[in-house]
């Protein structure tokens, strides 16, 4: 099912012409009736039945609004002129809103890549686009959106970690373009089938279940000390290897295996150490 244009005529100029045909039939069937001339009667009385039974194929439609319109339960097509519009008055309006709108899902329970429980909910923003589709293809579109983005929402966010220290993984909370998208996208292939396009899909609250966030606020501290050791050592032996090769390689001075040794360990303490070291002075030599 596929939205079709339908074709409609201005509404107010085709009132107008309703407005002054009545009283003339009206009229008409009066004077009929006292000139004794029954067909003009019977003519002007089917005229105006058929502009009392026209006023009926009145609707309104606004800006960013489409209306539906169906003959005896067979889609017809899909009126936007804005406005007041006439069509054909056994036709059935549904008007469906096109304007963009913006809806939150509820807190969602559920398990991330890594098993831990967590509470994530989010906005997404949508517009209708196809109003065949939305009316015919579901039953309820507002309804189908609501469900499907919750179904969504649960499918991707078993898809990731809640949170992880490697800058190659994608995560929940450290990779928010990438999760927007894959969001977008998950629920834009589930709204396909009702004519819904979606516009923008963000994650608006991402936590620990209650039961374990003091427990796993623990271990997310464990685990950021861990990588910023990790990335000192790894920065302060790079720093110690290209301290000793500039030594050697300009011939400042020529140490043994044992000072050496000696260096290395010394400028391990200095880069590494939490706190800043203090110098100690030889003020002179046993020799």
């Amino acid at each position: 099912m596929k939205e079709a244009p339908a074709r409609s005529m201005p509404g107010i100029p085709t009132l107008l012409v309703l407005l002054i045909a009545i009283p003339t039939a009206l009229y008409s069937a009066v004077s009929g009736i006292a000139s004794g001339n029954p067909a003009s009667v019977i003519v002007s009385v089917l005229v105006a039945v058929i502009a009392v039974v026209m006023l009926c194929g009145f609707y309104m439609v606004e800006p960013n609004q489409a209306a539906v319109l169906s003959l005896f339960g067979k889609y017809v097509g899909t009126a936007k002129d804005q406005g007041l519009r006439w069509n054909n008055p056994f036709y059935a309006a549904r008007k469906i809103s096109q304007r963009t709108r913006n809806f939150e899902s509820s807190k969602l329970k559920v398990n991330d890549l890594d098993g831990n429980p967590i509470e994530i909910a989010s906005v997404v923003v949508w517009q209708v686009v196809d109003s065949a589709e939305a009316v015919y293809n579901v039953d309820d579109y507002e309804s189908f959106v609501h469900i499907q983005t919750e179904s969504a929402v649960r499918a991707m966010a078993t898809s990731y970690p809640y949170d992880t220290h490697e800058d190659h993984v994608i995560s929940l909370r450290g990779s928010t373009a990438e999760i927007s998208k894959h969001l977008t996208e998950e629920i834009q292939e589930r709204l396909a089938l009702a004519g819904v396009n979606i516009l923008e899909a963000r994650i608006s609250h991402l936590a620990y279940a209650q039961e374990i966030a003091q427990a796993m606020l623990q271990r997310q501290q464990a685990g950021a000390i861990i990588a910023a050791r990790t990335r000192i050592v790894e920065g302060a032996v790079s720093m110690v290897e290209m301290a000793l090769n500039e030594l050697s390689k300009r011939n400042v001075v020529d140490l043994d295996p044992e000072r050496r040794a000696a260096m290395v360990s010394n400028l391990l303490v200095v880069l590494c150490g939490e706190r800043g070291t203090q110098p100690i002075v030889n003020a002179g030599s046993i020799y």
